[in-house]
């Protein structure tokens, strides 16, 4: 990349090849671009060897590196790194390598960060983005509490709710998270029964056409019962053309989209502020998610709202 007082840009190479190309001489024109001759006849000799290619910053990595740890030395790092979660401090001394050797080896295989690598196996979590919207939808049910008429625990404290075996029973939250743009939808529903789910997937459909996603392609779940064995969820799919799939066991992170929606989801609408009773809650839920797709806040889109990745929606959001 050009230093910000740089003589010459890629637009400033591009000049000088026009000029050059024009008849003029090749010192004329290096002179009044203020540039060295052997400097404008590097950057011709690379235009004329590479093309337009050869007019733009090449990596300042060198070629060769004949003091790096040995490959067999890196490996011994690694696998102390996945097998038993030791950092730099810790890994050095076995192998009597600097701490700061064995940050840069971590960091050249994506291991210097413990978030990078999956707790059970070790090994580096894959992060993957669809490359449109409507290429796969994650599906997730969250099971949550219901509140009593007058508010619970959170608004009378603990004392006044001193029976935590005795519930009301549960909410089961049904959402789909488009992959791509992260677009979100949620009912609150008495069960995750199979016809539950199968009509919950008909109207998420309905809703994300309704934001320009017409075509659901593939379905990603866990392995609940109603969406390996049910026939209604099935027949779902069906008629919306889409193909199933589902994670593998004690693998939530294939589903990672739903499952980190579901942060949110409690932090910033189910347990946002105490609620008077469960209506109010459930009643909450639309404002949450006109919030969620649709105000910058997404990290993961550069700070834009998913509906901002959504093909017709530009200028939808603000």
């Amino acid at each position: 990349m050009s230093h910000r007082n740089a003589r010459l840009t890629v637009h400033g190479r591009r000049l000088l090849i026009e000029r050059v190309r024009s008849g003029r001489p090749v010192a004329h024109v290096a002179a009044e671009m203020g540039i060295s001759r052997p400097t404008a006849h590097k950057w011709l000799h690379r235009w004329r060897t590479e093309g337009e290619a050869g007019l733009h910053d090449r990596s300042s990595r060198p070629r060769t590196t004949p003091h790096r740890t040995a490959a067999a030395t890196e490996d011994q790092v690694c696998r102390l790194r996945q097998e038993r979660k030791l950092g730099p401090a810790r890994i050095g001394p076995i192998l009597g390598l600097p701490a700061s050797t064995v940050h840069r080896i971590l960091a050249r295989h994506g291991l210097n960060r413990q978030a990078f690598l999956d707790r059970p196996t070790g090994q580096v979590i894959r992060r993957y983005e669809r490359s449109r919207p409507g290429e796969l939808l994650h599906v997730d049910v969250k099971k949550l509490g219901r509140i009593p008429d007058g508010g619970g625990w959170r608004v009378h404290g603990r004392a006044a709710r001193p029976n935590r075996r005795r519930t009301t029973g549960f909410d089961y939250i049904h959402s789909a998270v488009d992959d791509h743009s992260r677009l979100a939808y949620s009912e609150v529903h008495a069960d995750e029964k199979a016809t539950t789910c199968a009509a919950f997937l008909t109207r998420a459909a309905a809703f994300f056409a309704t934001c320009g996603i017409h075509r659901i392609e593939r379905v990603l779940t866990d392995n609940a019962w109603p969406y390996r064995k049910s026939l209604a969820w099935q027949q779902a799919l069906a008629d919306l053309g889409a193909a199933g799939k589902l994670t593998r066991i004690y693998r939530p992170q294939t589903n990672g989209k739903v499952e980190r929606f579901n942060r949110p989801l409690l932090d910033e609408w189910a347990y946002q502020r105490p609620y008077a009773s469960n209506g109010e809650r459930t009643a909450a839920l639309t404002d949450f998610l006109h919030t969620y797709n649709h105000h910058p806040c997404h990290t993961s889109l550069g700070g834009h709202p998913p509906i901002s990745r959504v093909n017709n929606a530009a200028g939808q959001y603000s």
